[in-house]
């Protein structure tokens, strides 16, 4: 492997967070020990700490990839175009209105770009801003606005905050690494303040996790020809996180917007097809929402066990206040279970997702012993 690529590769790691999981090379680990895999957790690794979904893909994912794999030659120009249709059809809008990227991390980047471009994008100080920092990268400004005191996205806040120069409003709702769900009047009654000032972008990764997800959404305000972004991702329901396939919904003003910043154009063969194939599987997301929930429920039991508390969560994972979040993230990686450390200035809340419902069994024993130990 040549130096510039070695060091592209490193890169791409760290952009990605890779680097949060430790790499070993086979003669450090002994030429006896197994290889480890390529993907997924490292060898008897509880891997609760990237909100991943490892219940999927699912069966008709898998089955879509496997017959589709030989036309991996071809661009993905009718496949797209059938997964575009389907999305339209799912949510009842015009399929020029729908934009599928790599991820729907591709196309918050390219609106960061786009609207960054024109004006400060005003966003909450603690959400999953990565896509905004992006854009910090290439000069677009952004204005923070502090969470509530209980940790809640504050929306009159944000609506003090708007100025003339404001592009774009970011909310990431549920909320992302807190888990807390925005009421759904709350949040419209946001949007009929600001959307007439600027466009609001509204982040729905953990949409399909919620207790109503269909009124949770705010893709009737896109129907009702609002300046409203919305963005989905086949990441987290359907457990798509590496085949990397997400899409917004917007007016088609927007949608050319977004698209004439995109990095990438026709998507990766693999992952359409897997989103085809598994986009209308009913069956398959009720049972892996039904697996996410229970391992909710065992970490918020754990949690409770521990004298602890935790934020509501209406997503796969849960924000628990602890003494010091990077303590407890070492004392778990020394009993094999990766959850994450502090997020910037938030020292005392512990992220920890729901894997493998045997991997949340450990870091449910574990906590309390790592608690009392810390406490001690």
């Amino acid at each position: 492997m040549s130096t510039n690529r070695r060091n592209f590769l490193a890169g791409a790691s760290l952009a990605t967070g890779l680097s949060a999981v430790p790499l070993t090379s086979t003669a450090a680990r002994g030429a006896t020990t197994a290889p480890e895999p390529d993907f997924g957790p490292m060898n008897g690794q509880a891997l609760l700490s990237r909100n991943e979904n490892p219940y999927g893909p699912s069966p008709s994912a898998i089955k879509a990839i496997s017959e589709n794999a030989k036309m991996g030659c071809y661009y993905t120009d009718r496949g797209l175009m059938r997964l575009h249709e389907m999305i339209a059809e799912r949510h009842n809008v015009p399929v020029e209105k729908v934009v599928v990227g790599s991820g729907s991390t591709e196309i918050l980047c390219a609106i960061a770009l786009a609207w960054g471009r024109e004006g400060p994008i005003l966003c909450p100080d603690l959400f999953w801003d990565t896509t905004v920092k992006y854009g910090e990268r290439q000069g677009v400004q952004s204005i923070r606005v502090p969470l509530t005191s209980d940790m809640s996205v504050d929306l009159a806040g944000l609506e003090a905050g708007l100025t003339d120069e404001v592009s774009l409003i970011q909310i990431c709702n549920p909320n992302n690494p807190t888990g807390m769900l925005i009421a759904s009047a709350d949040l419209r009654a946001f949007a009929a303040k600001t959307v007439s000032k600027a466009t609001l972008l509204v982040d729905e990764a953990y949409n399909e996790l919620t207790d109503a997800p269909d009124d949770n959404t705010m893709i009737d305000l896109v129907r009702g020809d609002e300046d409203v972004i919305v963005c989905r991702t086949f990441s987290k329901i359907y457990g798509m996180a590496g085949l990397r396939v997400g899409y917004a919904i917007t007016s088609e003003e927007n949608a050319l917007r977004i698209r004439s910043h995109m990095m990438s154009f026709g998507g990766n063969l693999g992952g359409v097809a897997a989103a085809i194939g598994c986009y209308n599987d009913f069956a398959f997301l009720e049972k892996s929402r039904a697996m996410v929930l229970e391992g909710r429920e065992m970490i918020m039991d754990a949690v409770k066990t521990a004298g602890l508390t935790a934020l509501p969560s209406q997503t796969n994972f849960v924000y628990v206040e602890v003494p010091d979040a990077n303590a407890v993230q070492a004392a778990m990686k020394e009993r094999g279970i990766s959850i994450r450390g502090a997020y910037g200035n938030w020292t005392q809340y512990s992220r920890v997702s729901t894997g493998m419902l045997a991997d949340v069994e450990r870091y449910a024993k574990a906590l309390p012993e790592v608690i009392g130990t810390l406490k001690a």
